[in-house]
Order: C-alpha cells, then sequence, then structure tokens
C-alpha cells in the first residue's frame, strides 16, 4: 500500500504580505545598505558629539550636532518609508526626486559641518573621533547619491535626456502622430 501525503505544498508565500521591500521599486539591495550605513555613521557621530563636555566655541559643535542628529532620524525615516509599504500611505509621488535631494543636501551639510567642526575644537579624543565619523557618513551619502544616479538617472529626467519643456507634444505623442500621418 502506498502512502500518499494528506499535505502537499500548495501555499506559496506572498511577497506583498512582507513588511519589508527590499529590493523595491525606490530601493535596491546595495542602496539599502549604503542607507543602513548612513543611518549608524551619522548615529555613532551623533553620540560621540554628544560625549563632548565642554568646548571652547560651541557654534561650530552645536552646528554639527544639529546636523548629525538630522541625518540620523530623516535618513532612518526615509529608510523606513522606502524599503515598506508605508511610502504608498503618505501621499508623496515623487520619492526619487525627494531621495536625491535629501541625500544630496545632507551629503554637502554633514561635509561643511565636519569641516567646521574639525577646524574649531579643542583636539580631544571625541571630537576628533566625531568629525572622523563624520567625513565618513559624508562619504556614505555621496556614495549613496552616485549610485542611484548611476542606477536610475536624474529622477527629473528620462532615459538620462531632458524632459521637453518648451510645450511641445510629448516624445510619445509625437510618436502617435508619426504613426498616423
Amino acid at each position: 500500500m502506498a502512502t500518499t501525503e494528506v499535505y502537499s505544498t500548495t501555499t506559496v508565500s506572498n511577497p506583498k504580505t512582507s513588511w519589508c521591500m527590499v529590493p523595491s521599486t525606490h530601493l535596491d539591495k546595495i542602496r539599502f545598505l549604503v542607507k543602513i550605513g548612513e543611518v549608524l555613521l551619522s548615529f555613532v557621530a551623533f553620540i560621540l558629539e554628544e560625549v563632548v563636555n565642554s568646548c571652547i566655541s560651541c557654534g561650530s559643535l552645536y552646528f554639527f550636532e544639529f546636523v548629525s542628529c538630522t541625518a540620523f532620524l530623516f535618513t532612518l525615516l526615509l529608510l523606513i518609508l522606502l524599503s515598506t509599504r508605508l511610502h504608498t500611505k503618505v501621499g508623496i509621488d515623487c520619492w526619487p526626486k525627494l531621495d536625491v535631494i535629501y541625500t544630496g543636501g545632507i551629503a554637502v551639510l554633514f561635509l561643511l559641518s565636519s569641516i567646521v567642526f574639525a577646524a574649531d575644537n579643542s583636539g580631544t579624543t571625541p571630537e576628533k573621533t566625531a568629525v572622523a565619523f563624520g567625513f565618513l557618513a559624508t562619504v556614505a551619502f555621496i556614495l549613496d547619491l552616485i549610485l542611484h544616479i548611476k542606477s536610475k538617472g536624474l529622477p527629473w529626467t528620462k532615459d538620462g535626456k531632458q524632459e521637453s519643456s518648451n510645450g511641445g507634444p510629448a516624445p510619445a505623442e509625437q510618436e502617435r502622430l508619426r504613426t498616423q500621418e
């Protein structure tokens, strides 16, 4: 007597039910890992800056604190939104533009704050280490920006070409007009 399985494998996992959607249309695996690196590096830079217990000129310290904290919190938020379905609930349609502008802006701010903090600090070990992590975070944000542009191009262009803005018909419409002639 041959035995047959009562329960066969009839269920297939549904990828739409998973909470993390990497790779997705907005975030591939490499950029996901880079964004995790950005979050961690900016968090470490922020914590190291918080360890500094005295400063001669505190303006540069406060600027670095603001940038590292902002980078940590908003990059974490962006990472959560882009790697889950939450980005569909927010009501923003231009995620690639937001990602490029945000990442580029934070890269510039992190570079500026790291330079200013490196030039104007007391020379203590926590300050030097915070500056080092600030520069590492800057490199991570620049790498993320480069990877985004290399993989998808600039979000305000199509196929690497500038979109038509002279009021003429769109390229798809021009093609349709040619076929009707």
